[in-house]
């Protein structure tokens, strides 16, 4: 298990070094367009020099998720620019938020953002920040591969299969306010100072393309729209477990 934390507020050098002094060893900012909160090139140097690594989060406003796949997608693109411009590294994970109490109802726009995002972001990893319930929907639903879980709305009950866990929100340290997050492996985090490993695929391409007929023979046999639209999204989920682009 790695101690970290997130912030809204860009780090300096020496505030950075500071929590390197406290043993923490990544921090989430946010990989955002514009804005006070926005990490910027300059301060993804200042973190890497400290030795920290970088969690990447995309969050506009707290319910964004409620845009359905179409703002996925636009969020999705936003995402990659910034990314490029501060300097990720492709094969890192950009994990978007759902900073809300989901209801049921809601739940499957939340995924269908969550796809969207994950379809307009190919060269990276794609994860989801939210609660015990958006965790346990978006990871059934395969809609992303990396999982963020706050504490926030989940009633006590943690997710088996999360990466990172934020356990405290809105905490005074080295003179900002933080939440302290909790990881255990794989988290898709990066630094600037040295190259991720690149990404492992759970499907050799031979065998999704050999699967990928199979559904498109369904999608021809039904004229139903929300069934081909499924036929159309699990042939791409293939795809990307296998490192092809999606179609």
């Amino acid at each position: 298990m790695t101690q970290g934390f997130d912030c809204s507020t860009p780090l300096t050098a020496p505030k950075a070094a500071a929590f390197v002094g406290n043993g923490y060893k990544f921090v989430g900012r946010y990989l955002v367009p514009s804005g006070a909160k926005a990490l910027t090139k300059t301060e993804a140097g200042i973190i890497s020099d400290a030795g920290l690594q970088i969690v990447s989060v995309f969050e506009t406003t707290a319910n964004r998720a409620l845009g359905g796949r179409s703002a996925g997608l636009a969020d999705g693109a936003t995402a990659l620019q910034v990314a490029s411009q501060v300097g990720q590294p492709e094969g890192s994970c950009i994990y978007f938020a759902v900073d809300f109490d989901v209801t049921p109802a809601e739940m499957p726009t939340v995924i269908a953002y969550i796809q969207g995002a994950s379809s307009a972001t190919p060269t990276y990893t794609t994860g989801v920040y939210g609660s015990y319930a958006v965790m346990e929907a978006v990871h059934a639903a395969g809609a992303c591969s990396h999982f963020w879980q706050t504490y926030a709305w989940s009633g006590g009950k943690k997710s088996t299969f999360i990466h990172i866990y934020q356990y405290l929100n809105d905490v005074m340290a080295n003179g900002i306010a933080v939440d302290y997050d909790e990881s255990y492996g794989n988290e898709g985090w990066w630094n600037t100072r040295i190259t991720p490993e690149p990404p492992t695929y759970t499907m050799n391409a031979k065998d999704a393309n050999a699967i990928i007929p199979f559904l498109s023979a369904g999608y021809g046999a039904t004229s139903s729209k929300p069934a081909q639209d499924e036929f159309h999204r699990l042939a791409n989920a293939l795809r990307k477990v296998s490192g092809q682009p999606e179609q």
